[in-house]
C-alpha cells in the first residue's frame, strides 16, 4: 500500500477534492443510517449479528456483480491483491462490526462509539509513525476540535460508566474502522474500488457467518413488524436499506472518497457519519437531539475544515530528501 505514504492535499484538488468530498458525505449518511435502522430492528426482536449479517451478505451479492464488471477480466490482480481483499473484509468489514456489537454488551453505546471513533487519530499517527507524515499545528487542532465535538455530540458530559472488556472491544473496533481508511485509499494495486468493495463484503460475510455457526455472534431474528416514529413497517424493509444502502453504497463510495481524498482526510469527513446517526435518530426514533449535541456536530465541521486547512499548509512547505516517499503514485481511481 505505497500510496498511503503520500497523503497530501497536493493530489486532491479542485473537481477531484470536490468529488471525493460528496462521496465522503454519501458514505457518512449511509453509514450513519445504520444505527437507527437497526435499533428499530433490535426492538422487534432481531439479535445484533444476525443485523450485521443479513446486512453485510446483501451487499456482497449486490456488489459482487459490479465488482466483477469492474476488474473487466483482470483476475491477476485479484489474485496479486488477494491478501489486501482478505485482510480488508477481516478488518474493515467483519473485525469492526464483530468489535463493535462485542463492544456494547459490555458498555454504553455512547462511550463504545467515542472510543472506535478515534480511528482518525490512529491514521494520522501511522502516516506519522509509519511514513514519517507528521501532522502540522493547524491538522492537530483540527483534530483536536472534532474530538471535543464529537463528545458533545454523543452526549457524554454526564458521564458513563466504562468497562475494560468492553473498552478492549472497542478499541479493536478503532483498529477496524482505521483500516477501512487506510486500505481504502491505496491506489498502488490496481484494484478496482468497485473489486475492493465486493471482495471485502464477500470475505466479510463468510467471516460474520462462520461466527455465527460456531457461537461467537448470536443469531436471532423474527418477521414481526417494525415501528420507526409510530410507524409500522414490514420487516424487510429495514434489512433491504441496511443492506443496500447502509452497506452497499456506503463501503463503495466510501473506498471512492479515500481514493481521492486521502485517508486522513477522508476519516475525518467520515466523523460526519455521528452526526448523521444522531439525525437520523432523531427522524426515525423520535430521539430529538439536546442543544449541546447540536453545538458538537458544527464542532465536528470545524474540526474538519482545520485538518484540511491543515493539509494545504504542510503540501506547501516542500518534502526534504529524507521525508519523500520512494515511490508515489497519483491517487488516481484505476
Amino acid at each position: 500500500m505505497s500510496t498511503v505514504t503520500d497523503d497530501s492535499p497536493a493530489v486532491a484538488s479542485g473537481s477531484r477534492l470536490a468529488g471525493g468530498l460528496g462521496f465522503a458525505l454519501v458514505s457518512a449518511l449511509s453509514f450513519g443510517l445504520s444505527g437507527a435502522l437497526a435499533t428499530g430492528l433490535l426492538a422487534a426482536g432481531w439479535s445484533p449479528g444476525s443485523t450485521v449479517l443479513v446486512r453485510v451478505g446483501l451487499a456482497a451479492v449486490v456488489v459482487l456483480p459490479f465488482g466483477v464488471w469492474a476488474l473487466g477480466g483482470r483476475w491477476d490482480v485479484l489474485r496479486r491483491n488477494a491478501g489486501t481483499v482478505v485482510l480488508y473484509g477481516l478488518l474493515a468489514v467483519a473485525g469492526a462490526q464483530f468489535c463493535y456489537f462485542s463492544a456494547v454488551q459490555h458498555m454504553q453505546v455512547g462511550p463504545a462509539l467515542l472510543i472506535e471513533y478515534t480511528a482518525p487519530a490512529a491514521v494520522v499517527c501511522w502516516l506519522w509513525l509509519r511514513h514519517g507524515q507528521r501532522p502540522g499545528p493547524v491538522t492537530l487542532l483540527g483534530a483536536g476540535v472534532a474530538a471535543l465535538g464529537l463528545v458533545l455530540v454523543l452526549d457524554l458530559v454526564s458521564g458513563a460508566d466504562l468497562s475494560p472488556v468492553g473498552v478492549a472491544w472497542a478499541l479493536g473496533a478503532m483498529v477496524g474502522v482505521a483500516s477501512y481508511f487506510i486500505i481504502s485509499a491505496d491506489t498502488s494495486s490496481g484494484l478496482p474500488p468497485l473489486a475492493l468493495a465486493a471482495g471485502g463484503l464477500v470475505v466479510g460475510a463468510l467471516v460474520l457467518g462462520l461466527l455465527g455457526l460456531v457461537g461467537l455472534l448470536p443469531m436471532r431474528a423474527t418477521t414481526a413488524t417494525v415501528v420507526y416514529a409510530d410507524r409500522e413497517v414490514a420487516w424487510w424493509v429495514p434489512l433491504l436499506v441496511l443492506g443496500l444502502v447502509t452497506a452497499a453504497v456506503a463501503y463503495c463510495t466510501g473506498i471512492a472518497a479515500g481514493r481521492r481524498l486521502g485517508s486522513r482526510l477522508a476519516s475525518f469527513v467520515a466523523l460526519l457519519e455521528v452526526v448523521a446517526g444522531v439525525v437520523f435518530a432523531w427522524l426515525l426514533l423520535e430521539q430529538l437531539p439536546r442543544t449541546v449535541q447540536l453545538v458538537g456536530g458544527l464542532l465536528v465541521l470545524v474540526g474538519v475544515v482545520g485538518v484540511k486547512l491543515g493539509e494545504r499548509q504542510t503540501a506547501a512547505v516542500p518534502a526534504t530528501p529524507a521525508a519523500a516517499p520512494t515511490s508515489v503514485v497519483p491517487t488516481s481511481t484505476p
